[in-house]
């Protein structure tokens, strides 16, 4: 079933690279920006990650809690993470359970070969837990930027 705008997000609990816990209720107070990316150390994937990491500072003065989603192990997202200093965790769903609860697992078609992955996706989470925005099959240019503007006008 698909999430919504106005609906009451999923909440979770997965690990982060780390072995930490992130439970998406006890977040609450805070705006979490939910981005689900395809895979760890990929061009566009890469981008999105530094953008994010670039604006970090913004996001933070704002009291945003940004959390990255794919389906890679816990070693993959390490490497990421000291590969391009990124300064927020990133959950560990090898078995695209999220991806799933957030409807972004889905069929994908590359030099015509058909497999499954997350659909680059960003949900912006108020502060009550109400999602508030959804971006689908996100562009990378100047995303952060949209979720920033999106941000202001909660």
């Amino acid at each position: 079933m698909a999430i919504e705008v106005g609906a009451a997000a999923p909440d979770f609990s997965l690990q982060t690279a780390t072995g930490d816990t992130v439970t998406l209720s006890k977040l609450r107070g805070k705006i979490v920006v939910l981005y689900f990316y395809p895979k760890d150390n990929t061009s566009g994937c890469t981008a999105q990650a530094c953008s994010f990491r670039d604006n970090n500072a913004a996001l933070l003065a704002k009291d945003v809690v940004v959390l990255g989603v794919s389906p890679d192990s816990d070693k993959s997202h390490q490497k990421f993470i000291e590969k391009f200093d990124l300064p927020f965790p990133l959950l560990v769903d090898t078995n695209h359970l999220l991806a799933d609860q957030y409807s972004v697992w889905a069929e994908k078609s590359l030099y015509g070969r058909k497999y499954y992955g997350n659909e680059r996706t960003t949900f912006i989470i108020d502060k009550n837990g109400i999602v508030q925005k959804i971006y689908n099959k996100v562009k990378v240019p100047g995303h952060v930027e949209q979720v920033l503007k999106a941000i202001e006008e909660l």
